[in-house]
């Protein structure tokens, strides 16, 4: 673990040797001028969230789908009742959204990516806990704490006039000021395809775009008070609740013609915690282990990795 972390540390040291040769040519008006290292953001250590399902509503206008159920005032996580008269929906992807909220109200564990193993799109991606990302002049990858989810950003560049979905999609960025943008389009569908735990589906038009800020705890207590009212707070053995300094905000905007009525707009606030970087592995198996079941989990007799 030592090793592996002075190993991120000094790819983050690189990168900040060679921020000065970071630039705007993608987003902005070609020949305006490229940020100053100064003027870039930091966006380096681990940051966490230690919430279920994860995304902070805004209070108003369009937003994410919520849960319908609720323990003690916010979501329940053994029951994932996704709000399908959310406005946001059109009629079949509503009709989605209901069909795997029935599926919870009986007690059914439905396969989503997190569950089966798969890799998870953008914004479900999300429901990790740590994310931890390096900044480099032509690329900036992004870590999560589980699976082994790596997201590849390419800096200042346009998507391909022909792309091949991946599971990732393609992702673009640049800086605005003291916010970096991000640009995915071209993520895959599959059989567990979903946006969030309660089913909301997308399609091959998806476009996804986050805007990363750093804020003072003044400014990030909006979003931390919309998630502490929305979500079950998980791994809080992580992350500092006493922690004061910069936060970091994920504003996201999700279109999609196939689904939505309208883009929306959702936040994920994180904090900082734990400097140990938890290397979780998905095992996949038929059985159920969580929601307060005790289902029997499959044995071997011998190793098979």
């Amino acid at each position: 673990m030592q090793r592996r972390d002075c190993v991120l540390w000094a790819m983050l040291a690189a990168a900040a040797a060679f921020a000065p040769a970071l630039g705007q040519t993608a987003g902005p008006p070609a020949g305006s001028a490229a940020p100053s290292a100064a003027s870039i953001p930091d966006f380096s250590g681990i940051w966490w969230h230690p919430s279920l399902p994860g995304f902070e509503p805004l209070a108003s206008g369009p937003t994410a789908v919520t849960n319908k159920s609720r323990r003690n005032g916010v979501s329940n996580y053994d029951q994932l009742v996704g709000d399908y008269t959310n406005p946001i929906l059109k009629p079949e992807a509503a009709a989605t959204v209901k069909k795997h909220g029935e599926l919870s109200l009986a007690g059914v564990t439905y396969p989503n990516p997190a569950n089966q193993c798969w890799p998870e799109p953008v914004p479900f991606i999300y429901k990790n806990f740590a994310m931890l990302m390096l900044q480099e002049p032509r690329q900036i990858t992004i870590l999560y704490e589980q699976d082994h989810e790596v997201r590849r950003v390419r800096m200042n560049q346009p998507h391909p006039a022909k792309l091949t979905p991946s599971w990732y999609g393609d992702s673009v960025g640049h800086y605005e000021g003291d916010t970096l943008v991000i640009d995915t389009v071209g993520q895959k569908t599959g059989p567990f395809a979903m946006l969030d735990l309660y089913g909301t589906p997308y399609t091959q038009a998806l476009n996804v775009v986050e805007r990363y800020r750093l804020l003072d705890y003044d400014a990030a207590k909006e979003g931390l008070d919309r998630d502490t009212k929305e979500n079950q707070h998980a791994g809080e053995g992580n992350i500092d609740r006493t922690y004061r300094g910069k936060h970091l905000q994920i504003q996201f905007t999700v279109e999609d013609e196939g689904v939505f009525t309208m883009p929306w707009t959702a936040t994920i606030t994180y904090g900082r915690g734990s400097t140990n970087w938890p290397e979780v592995v998905c095992a996949e198996n038929r059985h159920e282990y969580y929601s307060n079941k005790d289902s029997d989990v499959p044995t071997a007799a011998k190793p098979d990795f």
